[in-house]
């Protein structure tokens, strides 16, 4: 495995020496693609939250508003009232915690919600526009100054697979790297710290199936810009589009390719199945040695 490039979250906290980390998906939404309405209600996502801290989470990270590909996006205020009892609850659980030390992440474009998440003490905002969608959120980013997911998304998702043309840039590697560098430029200048700052790629938002395997055979490509990488491929749809398989059959697929991306330097992995994504890291980290 490739030494990750250090991460700083909110306040400047670390992320401890491990090789990897895994980051617990949260879907606090009647409606996400793969597992829409079971955590919907605050206790059922506690109950969710307290299960994969358990399972070696060291990010929990929130959602409020499903962000899959053609989806239409609720409204800032129902988006908050979904994600507040949770972020209150699981900052609480942070800060009480004397086992199992975890980060809180927020996972938002919007400017409004990410302020409202980091007064209640959220550690990371996970932005899947990259500051695109809304242009207050540089300056938020700057006042803050959590770690920050920077991805890569040509559009909002219920027009991005629309816009899967990177011709102009050459190749889909090259118009993420074109993107990257752009933006954390003007993060950095708006006084967000480059060390808080770590990019996904943007698996499935935006691509193609084969543009997905592409960018995930040159992430070597985009450990050059300096940064660690953050990268969810769980159970996303290009499992259903190179294997045929429904949403609640791509588990070991997901693992498999987890495994993989760790080997090539990936630093966080976002998963629905932390226990099986913790042990394919751990295999991986076994082999490599």
């Amino acid at each position: 495995m490739i030494a990750p490039r250090a991460w700083k979250s909110r306040g400047g906290k670390g992320f401890g020496s491990a090789p990897f980390l895994v980051a617990g998906i949260v879907n606090i939404t009647p409606d996400s693609f793969s597992d829409g309405g079971r955590h919907y209600a605050p206790e059922e996502a506690m109950v969710w939250c307290r299960s994969i801290i358990k399972e070696g989470a060291a990010i929990l990270d929130l959602g409020g508003e499903s962000t899959r590909p053609g989806s239409t996006p609720v409204n800032a205020a129902t988006e908050l009232a979904r994600l507040e009892p949770t972020i209150v609850a699981c900052v609480a659980l942070r800060d009480a915690a004397t086992k199992h030390n975890f980060h809180v992440a927020v996972d938002t474009w919007r400017a409004a919600t990410a302020i409202a998440a980091l007064e209640a003490g959220v550690d990371i905002i996970n932005d899947i526009s990259g500051s695109s969608f809304d242009p207050a959120m540089p300056e938020v980013l700057g006042n803050y100054k959590p770690g920050y997911v920077l991805m890569h998304c040509p559009a909002p998702p219920k027009t991005m697979q629309k816009k899967t043309d990177y011709s102009r840039h050459g190749s889909v590697v090259d118009g993420v790297l074109h993107f990257f560098e752009k933006t954390m430029a003007k993060l950095v200048a708006a006084g967000l710290p480059e060390e808080n700052i770590i990019l996904d790629p943007g698996i499935g938002f935006g691509k193609t199936a084969e543009q997905n395997v592409e960018l995930l055979r040159n992430i070597p490509r985009l450990h050059s810009l300096g940064r660690p990488l953050y990268v969810g491929i769980s159970r996303k749809s290009m499992f259903g589009d190179l294997l045929q398989l429904p949403v609640d059959n791509r588990d070991a697929a997901t693992q498999v390719v987890t495994a993989l991306l760790a080997d090539k330097g990936v630093y966080v992995h976002r998963v629905h199945d932390v226990t099986g994504a913790m042990r394919a890291l751990e295999l991986a980290r076994l082999l490599r040695q």
